[in-house]
C-alpha cells in the first residue's frame, strides 16, 4: 500500500546537505587540488549513502514502512556507480570522470530531496525487499557499464582522429581491456536482472503486466541479444554501444520513468484538476 510522502527529515536534510556541498567542492576542483578533491568526493559519497537511508528508512520523519520513488532510485544508481569509480579510482587515475560524476552528485542529491517519493507501508511478501535490492543494483551495474561504454566510444573517436593510432583511453588502460571491462559489467548486470525480475514474478500476487514490468522485460530482452550477439558474433563499437543504450534506457524507464509519470506528472494534473 502506497500512501502520500512527507518531506524529508531534518537528518535527511543534514546528511543530503553535506553531501551537496562536498559533490560541488569536487567537481569546482582545481587541476592543482586532486587531492582535495577526491577527499571531497568521499565525503560526499559517505553522506550520500547516509542520506539515502535515512529517508529510505523514514528515520526522524515518523513514517512507518519504506519510502522510495524514481529520484531516490537514480540516486541510488548513481552512488553505486561511484563506489565501482572509487574501487577502479586506486589502480588508474580518473580525474575527468571524478569531475563528472561529482557534477552527477550534486544533480542526483538534490533530486532526491526534492522528490522523496512515497511511503510502502508493508511488502507484499517478505521477498520483495531482495527484489528491490536486486532491481537497484542492476541499474549500478548498466550504469557503470554506461560510463565505460561512453569512455570507449570517446577512445575509439580518438583513434579515429590519431588515423588508426591507441592513444590511452581516459581510464589510461588499454582499448581491449576497457572493452573487456564494459561487457563484464553489462554480464553482471544481467544476471542480476534476471534474479530480480524471477523474484518480482515469482513472489508478486498477483502478478501485472504494467508499464515497469514491460519496460523491464523489453530492456532484459535487449540486454539478452547484446550478450548473445557479443558472444556469436563478436560485436563490438558502435553496433554494441547502441544496443546498450537502448537498454539501459528501457530500465531507466521500467522503474524510474513510471514512477516519476505517478509522482510527478499524474500528481501535478491531479493537483490542477483538484482531485487524484
Amino acid at each position: 500500500m502506497l500512501t502520500a510522502s512527507l518531506g524529508p527529515s531534518f537528518l535527511t536534510l543534514a546528511a543530503g546537505g553535506v553531501a551537496l556541498l562536498a559533490y560541488a567542492l569536487a567537481a569546482l576542483r582545481s587541476e592543482r587540488a586532486l587531492g582535495a578533491a577526491r577527499w571531497a568526493l568521499a565525503v560526499g559519497w559517505v553522506a550520500h549513502a547516509l542520506a539515502l537511508v535515512l529517508d529510505t528508512a523514514g528515520l526522524g520523519a515518523g513514517l512507518e514502512g519504506a519510502r522510495f520513488g524514481f529520484a531516490p532510485a537514480l540516486s541510488a544508481t548513481l552512488w553505486l556507480v561511484l563506489a565501482v569509480y572509487a574501487i577502479e579510482s586506486r589502480f588508474v587515475p580518473l580525474p575527468g570522470v571524478q569531475r563528472w560524476l561529482a557534477a552527477l552528485g550534486v544533480l542526483a542529491v538534490a533530486l532526491m530531496l526534492a522528490f522523496p517519493g512515497e511511503v510502502r507501508a508493508h511488502a507484499d511478501s517478505p521477498w520483495m525487499p531482495l527484489h528491490w535490492v536486486l532491481g537497484i543494483a542492476s541499474y549500478g551495474l548498466f550504469g557503470a557499464a554506461v560510463l565505460h561504454a561512453g569512455l570507449l566510444s570517446h577512445a575509439e573517436r580518438q583513434m579515429r582522429i590519431h588515423r588508426g593510432a591507441l592513444p590511452p583511453t581516459p581510464l589510461g588502460m588499454p582499448l581491449l581491456r576497457l572493452e573487456k571491462l564494459t561487457f563484464r559489467f553489462v554480464a553482471a548486470g544481467f544476471v542480476v536482472l534476471t534474479a530480480a525480475l524471477v523474484l518480482g514474478w515469482w513472489f508478486a500476487d498477483p502478478w501485472r503486466w504494467d508499464h515497469k514490468t514491460v519496460f523491464s522485460m523489453l530492456a532484459w530482452g535487449v540486454f539478452a541479444g547484446l550478450l548473445a550477439g557479443r558472444r556469436a558474433f563478436g560485436w563490438r563499437g558502435r553496433k554494441a554501444t547502441r544496443w546498450l543504450y537502448t537498454g539501459a534506457g528501457l530500465l531507466l524507464l521500467a522503474y524510474a520513468g513510471s514512477r516519476f509519470v505517478i509522482e510527478v506528472l499524474l500528481r501535478r494534473a491531479a493537483s490542477a484538476g483538484g482531485a487524484w
